[in-house]
């Protein structure tokens, strides 16, 4: 069956897709390109998309349901938080910090992008002391092993993220040791347990209404989940837009060009880490955690050249 090609109308200043989709915060979209023709293609809300990017617009194809384009484009609009209108944000940042103002020239468009809490909790446990690429081939094992199929596209299959129940059976930490994940695997496995003996998708929703630190606290008390990791959680799934993940790039950052008084550490301790993430809320305001991530984007050496 030939999917029908939709269109979100939307202005690429609005939404740049490398750094939005290739820069650590989802780890499911694969860039793919062939004779000139630039696609991603991704999974999220239990459907395969392939988007293209043009200049007022983003056309796609969803794989996994028929429920037409106005379903598409809300999901769609969602997942890139088009509500949210940043320009005004972004004028007064780079009015605020010329550093911010020089990133902003090449990623305009970065967007946080609303994920699925339960994904964005286990990815960000692979995520530890982990890379990119390494990341997005333990979470497409997840999805694998443990996740429901949605569909077989160009001779690959395609599977839904799992929930946390399949994630807490009790051999998942055994068998995700032997696909490779090392000490992740008991982390995952623990945190499943955990987060399904605290009361399951009833725990998650009540995580959603609780205020920033409070949400932030309660993640950590899931196993292998820190500082940083919560506060990834809390800007990419919980609305927290204040929340500044913290990693030894984002303290070089902060070192180099806006708190030169750092002491200089190889690991952040606790005050360093609360020390960056004030600074940041103090310079930028309540949607600091955006700001950050363009700065993040624009520090990771692999955009410099690319133009995708």
């Amino acid at each position: 069956m030939v999917r029908q090609w939709y269109k979100l109308v939307c202005e690429r200043e609005r939404v740049q897709l490398l750094g939005t989709l290739n820069g650590g915060q989802s780890f499911r979209w694969k860039f793919i390109e062939k004779d000139g023709d630039k696609k991603w293609i991704g999974v999220f809300a239990n459907h395969v998309w392939i988007l293209k990017q043009n200049d007022d617009s983003i056309e796609y194809q969803v794989h996994g349901s028929n429920n037409g384009e106005p379903f598409y484009n809300d999901l769609l609009a969602n997942y890139f938080q088009l509500n949210l209108d940043l320009k005004q944000n972004f004028t007064e940042w780079s009015l605020k910090d010329p550093i911010f103002k020089e990133a902003a020239t090449q990623f305009y468009g970065i967007r946080i992008l609303k994920q699925e809490l339960v994904e964005n909790i286990f990815s960000f446990i692979c995520s530890s002391n982990n890379n990119i690429g390494r990341i997005s081939g333990m979470v497409e094992k997840l999805a694998r092993l443990y996740g429901e199929k949605i569909c077989e596209l160009d001779g690959q299959v395609y599977y839904s993220f799992p929930r946390a129940e399949a994630l807490a059976n009790d051999n998942v930490e055994s068998v995700l040791k032997k696909e490779g994940f090392g000490y992740r695997a008991k982390y995952i496995h623990e945190s499943a347990k955990l987060m399904v003996r605290k009361g399951g998708k009833r725990w998650l929703e009540d995580l959603k209404k609780l205020p920033y630190e409070e949400a932030k606290n309660k993640l950590m008390t899931l196993t292998g989940i820190g500082p940083k990791v919560a506060d990834c959680i809390c800007l990419m799934s919980l609305d927290h837009l204040q929340s500044i993940p913290v990693d030894t790039h984002v303290y070089q950052i902060a070192r180099k060009f806006y708190m030169p008084n750092l002491p200089k550490r190889k690991a952040v301790t606790a005050k360093i880490y609360k020390d960056i993430g004030d600074h940041f809320r103090e310079l930028y305001g309540p949607k600091a955690g955006w700001a950050h991530t363009v700065l993040f984007c624009a520090d990771l050496k692999k955009f410099q050249s690319d133009d995708k």
